[in-house]
């Protein structure tokens, strides 16, 4: 247990201080096995690399194709298009509430959270700038818009944290609708309300929309704006634009089709729609490609960890510790991954951490005891969107460079609607669920 509380602190101290988890993790599962009496070297080259191998093995289409489909919605200014023309019907006056959605139709589609914030901050700059709304809440409102909600709690999103949990429990990305549908509601109108007081005491204070001070922010902000603009004049590009989203949603949800293959649909119809753009498609195609081993490589570096955590004497006293925690195994659940999703720093990351370790036990307790399976995916995805955005997550850290901000003007903002709100809608699901509305 030692060596396992040992490896998590040096899992998350470096992660915090911004050292890349693909070197990191085996550094802490190192610990791990010396504090559980393995020997170190097999641990690393038989059980750590298993581990990383196999999750590897299983999703690195999904996120291959993923990237891929988003950056082909981005490069052909589809994306651009989409987020442009909600802020332009929406108005001036519903600014945050145009920047969430804009981000959330992009997210819930299937475009990756990073393309999301590239295609969204542009939009929400010109948004802030006309209604004079402080630039320090553009953070929060992409936050909310995509990585809580759509990202994981709303049913039917083809976002790997909603999908991660089928392949332990055998269910669909529909699991639970309720309970999805009422966490959703809760993370969207919290947020929102929130932002909104925030908008309000900050124009108390005095405080206005500032300009861009850093000159490659500014360039970036009227690079893109000008192409936006021009690719969101048209409702008709606006309509063809959507369909792709609505293709993978649709072909993943309503015709139970494999999401490997959904993605190719999707991305057949990006190439088809913007046939006259064909220059950009390799270029589009290669960039995806290339950041997606990234993304996975992360994820499986975290899940290695987790399988060397499960290897060592110790994590049966840390299973029977969490399993001895009162009341329905589900809070069990949701502790776990919230728990290992903070120490990575990575929804995706904890979550494969945490079910590596404990989703099978959780499945024979819930066929045992006669809980829905599908109560069990809920949980683990909705928890993995907690406290995964503790200031030292990569999307955060992301969002905060592009939008030009810091953790000391934008954090609390973000922790609020992507830390608090989602544990908040997270205790309100599970109540729901053991009334059996889930």
């Amino acid at each position: 247990m030692t060596g396992i509380i040992l490896g998590l602190l040096v899992l998350m101290i470096l992660a915090y201080l911004g050292w890349s988890i693909i070197w990191v993790a085996p550094i802490a599962a190192g610990v791990v096995a010396l504090g559980g009496g393995l020997d170190l070297l097999d641990s690393y080259t038989n059980v750590y690399m298993s581990g990383l191998v196999d999750f590897a093995k299983k999703w690195f289409p999904v996120f291959m194709l993923g990237a891929i489909f988003g950056k082909l919605m981005e490069i052909t200014g589809m994306a651009s298009a989409v987020s442009v023309m909600i802020g332009k019907m929406l108005g001036k006056q519903r600014a945050i509430l145009g920047v969430v959605l804009s981000a959330a139709i992009l997210t819930y589609g299937g475009v990756s959270l990073f393309v999301v914030v590239f295609a969204v901050y542009p939009l929400a700059l010109s948004l802030f700038r006309e209604a004079d709304i402080p630039r320090r809440l553009i953070p929060g409102a992409i936050a909310l818009g995509a990585f809580t909600f759509t990202m994981m709690a709303l049913p039917g999103s083809p976002q790997i944290q909603n999908l991660i949990p089928i392949d332990y429990f055998g269910t669909t990305p529909m699991a639970a609708p309720i309970m999805g549908v009422i966490s959703s509601a809760i993370m969207l109108v919290g947020g929102y309300l929130y932002l909104r007081y925030r908008q309000d005491y900050l124009k108390k204070l005095g405080e206005c929309f500032d300009e861009v001070g850093d000159s490659k922010h500014a360039s970036l902000n009227e690079s893109n704006t000008d192409s936006k603009e021009q690719n969101s004049s048209s409702v008709l590009y606006f309509i063809l634009s959507l369909l792709p989203l609505l293709a993978v949603l649709l072909l993943l949800n309503i015709y139970k089709m494999d999401i490997i293959k959904a993605l190719l649909c999707g991305i057949v119809l990006i190439l088809v729609i913007n046939a006259t753009k064909y220059k950009d498609f390799i270029k589009a195609i290669n960039e995806g490609a290339s950041g997606s081993v990234l993304a996975i490589i992360n994820t499986s570096a975290a899940v290695g960890f987790g399988t060397v955590v499960k290897a060592v004497p110790g994590f049966e006293a840390l299973k029977a510790s969490l399993l001895s925690i009162k009341g329905s195994p589900l809070i069990s659940e949701a502790i776990a991954v919230n728990l290992m999703a903070g120490a990575t720093g990575s929804a995706s990351g904890g979550m494969g951490i945490a079910l590596e370790a404990l989703g099978a036990h959780y499945k024979e307790v819930a066929i045992a005891e006669n809980i829905p399976l599908e109560l069990f995916h809920r949980v683990a995805s909705i928890s993995s969107g907690g406290l995964d955005a503790l200031p030292h997550n990569g999307a955060v850290l992301t969002l905060l460079v592009i939008t030009g901000m810091t953790h000391k003007k934008s954090y609390l903002d973000i922790c609020v609607v992507a830390v608090i709100i989602p544990i908040i809608a997270l205790i309100v699901g599970m109540i729901f669920a053991t009334f059996g509305i889930y």
